[in-house]
């Protein structure tokens, strides 16, 4: 089962978020991203948060639960319900952007729920980013952006194949060393690591 939660970021494209939906068997709004989904004129089967910035329609036809726990955030909430209603796979839309301090934290939730989903893309109109702890390998067409990002604060042992600038067990970490605006130069390449988390933004 895969499910797309829309976040209250930086809104997708409706060219981008159509896209999305076309395999969604599950559509949430997470607090304002249900407004993103209903102004685009998609309707989402849930919309949870602490509403807040939802603005709820007078005659609702879709569920809509209101969690005013303020240890999570929206965004924590609604991969929770999709955990809950059995998901495996989840695209996040609007992870990012209005508030740097949101991106960052959106970050933190992805490494928190990564391992509970078979996969989990949080995508904007160029990036999509995934958590990468042992090893990943992707097809895209050469020269398209590969940015390696040490979210642990050091990641050690990563090894690169079919990069531009490889990396042979090295150490990737904040404030010292990081990958970013990497590019493949083979269409197929992979990612290995020994230890800590990778965040890895892939070209779309």
């Amino acid at each position: 089962m895969h499910a797309v939660i829309v976040s209250n970021g930086f809104p997708p494209s409706k060219e981008l978020l159509e896209e999305e939906l076309k395999s969604a068997d599950l559509i949430i709004g997470a607090d304002g991203g249900g407004n993103t989904l209903l102004n685009h004129g998609h309707t989402p089967q849930v919309v949870i948060g602490d509403m807040d910035s939802f603005n709820k329609p007078e005659a609702p036809d879709f569920e809509i639960i209101k969690d005013a726990d303020q240890e999570t955030n929206d965004l924590e909430k609604a991969l929770s319900l999709a955990l809950y209603r059995d998901v495996e796979t989840c695209t996040v839309l609007g992870a990012f952007g209005r508030r740097m301090d949101h991106s960052l934290k959106n970050l933190s939730v992805l490494k928190r729920f990564d391992a509970a989903f078979n996969e989990l893309l949080f995508k904007d109109e160029r990036l999509s980013a995934r958590l990468v702890s042992s090893a990943y390998s992707g097809k895209l067409p050469v020269g398209s952006i590969i940015s390696l990002f040490p979210l642990s604060g050091k990641v050690t042992g990563i090894t690169t194949k079919g990069l531009k600038y490889p990396l042979n067990n090295e150490i990737l970490e904040n404030g010292e060393r990081d990958g970013t605006s990497n590019e493949n130069v083979e269409e197929e390449f992979s990612i290995e690591v020994e230890s800590g988390d990778l965040v890895v933004f892939l070209e779309n």
